[in-house]
């Protein structure tokens, strides 16, 4: 079957000039970008696609967006420049080249660099299943973080959506990596047993061959052992271990504070942006108090000019510094339901039983 760049006809090989030239754009363009994925990008950019072929049906395959197996199949190919290889040897093919050997040595060069320094990147990873874990669609997952203050959070993605096909992705897209690697690794300890002490990483090169996420459970490959190998016996059932797993919701369950007599399903909790303006509004009111008990010469007045509101506004406010604990603590944690906001909640009785009793909330 000829590659992109070349037809047969009656049994012989001929170049199809467009084709040919989509082949060089591909290769002066991985040498101008280097690297597989921006080069996947581009090409998707420019609408250049893989070879479009006809069945003795009728029927057309291909023409599709490349992806990045197929480009690095591609980049390898020595056909493009008169070649082929059999049973690992080089040989001179009838084929004509449609590439400069210079172009297609460069090409070669850069992706043994981008090999080296892939393999480099593994040993020093964090991440202990990288290249070992996929979705249940087949799709590699390649390990991801994100930061929050000082913390990293560790992650594995589908690389179907690295590659802009969200569509071909498997059921669970993202994974938190260190929950699955350490469930990965207890699973095959446990089933291991090894005699000597040995660290994960170890572990996970010497006996893990393949990790599969699927919704719920992990399905792990493990690599036939020695004596396995010496004897040819086949022991498939021994090597694969099936782990219940579920990733959790990322959507955290609230308790909602339920009016009396109101069914739980009619409640429906606080607005983010009503929470946040609440208990900004709280710790101002505290704020004010305390400035108005520890200084004398502060009053409400005062801190209305210099606040820029009027005196009503600040003692509504400071209204608020006289909440029960209980709700306070509620609308810190986003468990008032929706319609109980700063307006609701200042100057209210300073008993708590009132309060509750006024808002209509279990006390």
């Amino acid at each position: 079957m000829a590659p992109l760049g070349y037809d047969t006809k009656d049994r012989k090989i001929t170049v199809n000039e467009a084709e040919a030239e989509r082949v060089r754009i591909i290769f002066r363009a991985y040498l101008k970008l280097g690297s597989l994925n921006l080069l996947m990008a581009e090409l998707r950019e420019r609408k250049i696609v893989t070879k479009v072929r006809t069945l003795k049906t009728g029927e057309t395959i291909g023409g599709i967006p490349f992806t990045r197996g197929s480009l690095a199949q591609l980049l390898r190919n020595r056909f493009f420049i008169g070649e082929i290889t059999f049973r690992g040897e080089v040989l001179k093919g009838e084929q004509p080249a449609i590439l400069d050997r210079a172009l297609f040595d460069a090409v070669q060069a850069k992706l043994d660099r981008q090999v080296n320094s892939h393999n480099t990147t593994r040993v020093q990873s964090e991440a202990l299943l990288i290249g070992r874990i996929f979705d249940d669609r087949g799709n590699r997952m390649s390990p991801s973080h994100a930061r929050k203050g000082n913390n990293k959070y560790r992650y594995y993605l589908s690389s179907a959506l690295l590659h802009g096909t969200p569509d071909r992705a498997g059921s669970v897209r993202r994974i938190p990596a260190a929950e699955v690697e350490a469930l990965m690794s207890r699973t095959v300890r446990n089933h291991i047993k090894p005699t000597a002490p040995t660290d994960d990483r170890s572990l996970v090169d010497a006996h893990v061959a393949r990790v599969e996420v699927h919704p719920d459970r992990l399905v792990i490959r493990l690599t036939k052992g020695p004596k396995a190998k010496a004897s040819g016996e086949r022991t498939t059932a021994d090597r694969i271990l099936q782990v219940p797993w579920q990733k959790k919701s990322a959507t955290r369950r609230r308790e909602i504070l339920l009016p009396d007599g109101v069914p739980a399903q009619q409640v429906r909790p606080i607005r983010s942006e009503t929470r946040a303006k609440l208990v900004a509004s709280i710790a101002r009111g505290r704020r004010w108090l305390d400035e108005l008990t520890k200084d004398p010469a502060a009053s409400a007045e005062t801190i209305a000019k210099r606040e820029g509101c009027s005196a009503r506004k600040v003692n509504m406010t400071i209204s608020l510094a006289f909440l029960a604990p209980d709700l306070v603590k509620a609308a810190i944690e986003g468990r008032l339901p929706h319609g109980i906001g700063t307006t609701r909640l200042t100057d209210l009785p300073a008993e708590w039983s009132r309060q509750h009793e006024m808002l209509g909330l279990p006390s």
